[in-house]
């Protein structure tokens, strides 16, 4: 007897996740959530019940220590996942995401997830190769922040931001980027980033022309001895 067919559509075998595939499979433990600019997503402290996956827009991801300082730790674009610390045993948030232009976001339950990463292997596959990466991030933030100066530490963080390598594009537009997060994500002082932005400008390493265009020029900064 032939094997039974499941109706329900597959996720794409190519890397990319495809939300909309996901949403269109059955069940109903995952939703498409919008959010106007500058408002929460979820707050540090809030339960910790959900994966959730940038379909359009850009995220900020910050943290709060005891005496109410607030860092920036990560500027998220389409494509990244965020909250999946809910897998590993997270109760809660350890930080909070808010929009930083219109954004839209596919929130999967923490069980559908679970579900998912046991039956869709392409999804897995995807997932996996993003923490992977992920982690790799994290230790090449850690060696910046010890080895390099703070113009290479912004250089770096404005290419990432751009998802330098990503495309194969002169120039990329970043989304509203304030000079205030980059101090944060650099971990130096206004002054300085201004300094910086403003000889990156005259360099013709970044531009303002209907928001902060990067030109890849800008990874001489990086590598530059």
């Amino acid at each position: 007897m032939a094997a039974a067919i499941s109706n329900r559509p597959k996720i794409s075998s190519k890397n990319a996740f495809n939300p909309q595939s996901f949403l269109d499979s059955a069940g109903l433990a995952r939703r498409i959530v919008e959010f106007k600019r500058k408002e929460t997503i979820f707050s540090q402290g809030d339960p910790a019940e959900n994966v959730l996956y940038l379909q359009e827009g850009g995220v900020r991801l910050s943290v709060n220590n005891e005496s109410g300082r607030e860092v920036v730790v990560a500027v998220l674009k389409s494509g990244d996942f965020f909250g999946e610390g809910c897998l590993a045993g997270q109760a809660v948030r350890i930080g909070t995401a808010a929009a930083i232009t219109a954004t839209k976001v596919l929130v999967i339950e923490k069980k559908e997830m679970i579900r998912v990463l046991h039956d869709e292997h392409a999804f897995s596959n995807r997932f996996i190769s993003y923490v992977l990466s992920r982690n790799i991030r994290i230790e090449e933030d850690l060696v910046d922040q010890l080895f390099n100066s703070s113009e290479k530490r912004l250089a770096r963080t404005l290419l990432l931001l751009s998802r330098y390598g990503k495309e194969d594009k002169p120039q990329r537009v970043l989304p509203k980027v304030s000079q205030e997060m980059l101090e944060e994500m650099v971990g130096t002082t206004r002054s300085r980033v201004n300094f910086f932005m403003n000889k990156f400008r005259k360099l013709g390493f970044i531009k303002y022309n209907g928001g902060l265009q990067i030109n890849t020029s800008l990874l001489s900064v990086v590598l530059h001895d």
